[in-house]
This record gives C-alpha cells, structure tokens and sequence, in this order.
C-alpha cells in the first residue's frame, strides 16, 4: 500500500521530493528547487500517518533509505548530494523544463 502511493506521488507531481521537517539537507533541496522556481510537492514523511511505511517502501524500490528522496519526471534522482550536484554540473534546470516543474522562458 505504501509503495502504491509513493509511486502516485511521483508519477503525479513533475518533481516529488519525500522529506522530513526537521532535515536541513531537505531543507537545502527545497530552498534550491524554490529559488529555481521549480514546481514541486513535498511530502514530509515525519508528518504522514503511514510516513515510516512510505519510507520503508521508497528504500525498497529506490535502494535509498536517507531523505532527501528526489523523484524529478518519474525518475529517482537521488538526496541533496546528487541534487546538489546536478545543479552544479548545468543539468538540473533542463531536467526540470522537461518535467514540466519550470515553465519554459520565453526569448522574447
């Protein structure tokens, strides 16, 4: 059951980040995707009732147990380092336009 919605979370939101409120670095992954103006849900799992199960259930399927849990298009990205990183290397903001979590800017 907890699989089953971890997977509609992430193939209904462009990016789904799986998080806990008192985390900094999901903190530091969602000031990013804010500041980038990425359209994203958070899910924090400390607040969920089933949020230990969601939890269990995304190390399952991904192999990661740690939050952040970054899901951009459907496709597991990783925590704040491999966020992070993506960002540092040019390549966070095309995946996000591609997911739809950016709107695309204009060249006018």
């Amino acid at each position: 059951m907890s699989l089953a919605k971890a997977k509609e979370i992430v193939s209904g939101n462009p990016v789904a980040v799986f998080s806990k409120t008192y985390c900094p670095f999901c903190v530091s992954v969602k000031d990013l995707l804010s500041k980038l103006g990425a359209t994203f849900k958070a899910v924090e799992l400390d607040s969920e009732k089933d949020g230990s199960e969601i939890q269990a259930a995304l190390a399952e399927w991904t192999g990661q147990r740690t939050v952040p849990n970054v899901f951009i298009g459907g496709k597991h990205i990783g925590g704040c380092d491999a966020t992070t990183a993506l960002h540092r290397e040019g390549k966070l903001v095309p995946l996000l336009t591609e997911a739809g979590a950016l709107a695309k800017t204009s060249t006018a």
